[in-house]
């Protein structure tokens, strides 16, 4: 027999969609931040010759900047006040997590629930303060080392560059925050959604004028067209894969009653890890290269020009550190956002085991072996989702936006905004339920 919540689910309609006023109300207010984030993509910092540094952006596009500037929707492109976008507070959150399991004094805020959260987040926000910072001056010092960027050098313009990219930042995390709170979704991860679905439209009238004029071929477009098809119907099927493990619960007596042992299962993602390891991974590869950009090539050494032709773009020494890259931090990132020992005390603190294997360390043991597997298949998935379209970037020319890593954040970020929608849906037709019932709860309540 079906439960209730999928009895629920079975019968979402646009009706229950038009009645559900609080998830239009959160709707329209996502709506409207994310429209504010595209509206600050587009004003310009003060002070730049924006033909020169337009100039100067394109021979760098296939860098490390060109990546930036899809996750900050174009605004690298037009040195816009939300340049930094939202990657320094991503950076300062994993640096923190990363810390909490080396510094005790993290680790026991982490155990205290929301008051140790909140202190978390609020040493998270200090460090993308300073990182945001450290970005922003290196910004405006290699703006400054441009020719004909900046109309007026010097610190008047560092520092109202630092202000400005850094208050920029600021207001992405607040705004982010916001809508987690008041509207649908994940905010920081809206954020960088936006971004790149806003140049999405302009990467494929750029593969398509490619093909007009002869540039691609007919094949190579169907083939490109293909490839993101079979990719996003992975990305489907792997975020919402789960190896559940099951949970079992003894019988208990509470007074004089006996209460039947319960079930339940322990889900574990396929990709625990999610869209970290592949942005690590193309970050730390493209730095060389786009350092080498702005440096005199002539100047350099045999071995370094050797070493950053065979790191290039599609090359296959690249592809091989691209694919070792992803491998790494999906095993890093999953050891540091999930802890079998904690989950393992958790268990047993609520009386639950898993069949045939004992409580406490033994349990913990058997979720990192279980883990451990399921990461491998994970990472496999990873390493093929990425690399494919890579493939076709490298051979085609065709613009970042097509990657691997831009469909995996989109795919996952529609599903989880799409998951949360139906929640607020549930509960509003379960709101209606109860109202209609002739429970006493429910005529208290009319």
């Amino acid at each position: 027999m079906a439960s209730a919540a999928e009895q629920l689910a079975a019968n979402l309609n646009f009706g229950a969609f038009a009645k559900a006023e609080e998830l239009k109300k959160r709707i329209w207010f996502t709506l409207g931040a994310l429209l504010v984030y595209r509206l600050g993509t587009y004003i310009p910092l003060p002070g730049l010759n924006m033909e020169a540094f337009g100039q100067a952006f394109d021979s760098q596009s296939r860098g490390i900047l060109g990546m930036f500037n899809m996750f900050s929707g174009g605004a690298v492109q037009r040195m816009a006040i939300f340049a930094l976008g939202i990657m320094p507070y991503i950076s300062a959150s994993i640096a923190i997590q990363l810390m909490t399991s080396v510094i005790p004094a993290l680790e026991q805020l982490k155990k205290e629930g929301e008051q140790g959260r909140k202190v978390i987040n609020q040493y998270t926000r200090y460090a993308t303060v300073l990182l945001a910072t450290l970005q922003a001056y290196g910004i405006s010092v290699g703006l400054e080392s441009g020719s004909g960027i900046v109309a007026d050098p010097g610190w008047f313009f560092r520092i109202s560059t630092v202000i400005t990219l850094v208050g920029g930042t600021m207001f992405l995390m607040w705004l982010g925050e916001q809508i987690t709170a008041r509207g649908i979704g994940n905010g920081i991860s809206l954020i960088i959604f936006s971004g790149i679905v806003a140049g999405l439209p302009n990467a494929i009238a750029g593969t398509l004028e490619l093909g007009r004029t002869g540039a691609l071929a007919t094949g190579v477009i169907l083939a490109i067209i293909l490839v993101a098809v079979v990719v996003i119907a992975a990305i489907v099927f792997m975020e919402r894969a789960q190896r559940r493990l099951l949970i079992q619960y003894p019988k208990r007596q509470v007074g004089n009653r006996m209460f039947q042992g319960d079930t339940s299962h322990l889900p574990l993602k396929l990709n625990t890890a999610g869209v970290i390891p592949p942005i690590f991974a193309s970050s730390l590869l493209l730095l060389p290269a786009t350092l080498a950009g702005f440096s005199d090539s002539t100047t350099l050494p045999n071995w370094a020009t050797a070493v950053l032709a065979a790191l290039g773009h599609g090359q296959p020494l690249y592809m091989l550190f691209y694919a070792a890259m992803i491998v790494f931090f999906a095993f890093f990132y999953t050891a540091l956002v999930f802890n079998p020992a904690d989950t393992a005390d958790n268990l047993k603190k609520q009386s639950g085991f898993i069949p045939g294997i004992r409580p406490g360390q033994r349990t913990a043991e058997y979720i990192d072996y279980v883990l451990t597997r399921i990461t491998v298949v994970g990472s496999i998935y990873l390493v093929l989702v990425c690399l494919l379209p890579e493939f076709l970037i490298a051979s085609t020319g065709v613009p970042f936006y097509l990657g691997g890593t831009s469909l995996l954040i989109v795919v996952s970020v529609t599903l989880d905004t799409v998951a949360q929608i139906q929640g607020h849906l549930i509960a509003h037709q379960y709101e209606g339920l109860i109202k209609k019932s002739k429970l006493r709860g429910g005529k208290r309540g009319r």
